[in-house]
């Protein structure tokens, strides 16, 4: 039979030479070093507690949603209950550091604005870790969840009160009850707006302190924070 070449015909149909597709590399996967593949399973555990809880997550979903094995999340955190325990630290100190920082000013109403505008950024730019805060689980109850994150604040606003309390001829014992009251109730409406977002946070944190520095008899109609009045 006689070969075909480019250009001849067969059969009165051009026929054209084939020509051999080019080989392709095959993809290699990067690998993670264990420190990255740590941070990945410590995000991934981060999302899941945060939209189902610590009882309704499973390893199983961690670990599909992470796209490795269950033996790699034992491998890091020994169980659940190791990544819960891990998430749940690094959202307690990153609150707390928040707000700590944000106690600058000397004066104490610019104190408690200050306080309630860090916790309430907190919610605005970390929801994920906020939820896991606020899921209150059993296997943490007594160590670090949102009550104990609180409970270290009012005690940083307790001394500040009790300074405050003792410059004007109040009972400075008087200073833990007050700073309760007042970070509960700070807490307590981010929970609330956590979940409705409105008014905007500046807002919710001019109320906040119109109701806790003015009292329900002397409310202002429309408070504004001081130092938004500087600007």
């Amino acid at each position: 039979m006689p070969e075909v070449t480019d250009g001849d015909s067969v059969g009165g149909r051009r026929v054209t030479p084939s020509v051999p597709a080019p080989k392709t590399k095959p993809t290699s996967r990067v690998r993670m070093s264990a420190a990255q593949r740590r941070e990945q399973l410590i995000a991934t555990g981060r999302q899941l507690f945060a939209e189902r809880g610590f009882d309704a997550t499973s390893i199983e979903e961690v670990a599909a949603r992470a796209k490795v094995s269950k033996p790699v999340v034992y491998e890091h955190f020994g169980g659940k209950e190791g990544l819960y325990a891990v998430v749940v630290d690094r959202e307690v100190r990153a609150l707390l550091d928040r707000i700590t920082t944000a106690l600058t000013a000397g004066h104490p109403r610019e104190l408690l604005e200050q306080a309630a505008l860090a916790l309430l950024t907190y919610i605005e730019e970390e929801t994920s870790g906020f939820r896991v805060l606020v899921r209150e689980s059993p296997l943490m109850s007594g160590t670090a969840n949102f009550s104990s994150v609180m409970n270290d604040v009012a005690h940083q606003v307790e001394h500040i009160l009790g300074a405050e309390f003792k410059s004007r001829g109040y009972d400075p014992k008087l200073a833990e009850l007050y700073s309760q009251a007042l970070v509960g109730m700070v807490a307590l409406t981010g929970r609330w707006w956590l979940e409705v977002r409105k008014p905007r946070k500046e807002t919710v944190a001019a109320h906040l302190v119109n109701l806790a520095w003015n009292g329900l008899s002397h409310l202002e109609a429309k408070p504004t924070l001081i130092t938004a009045r500087r600007h």
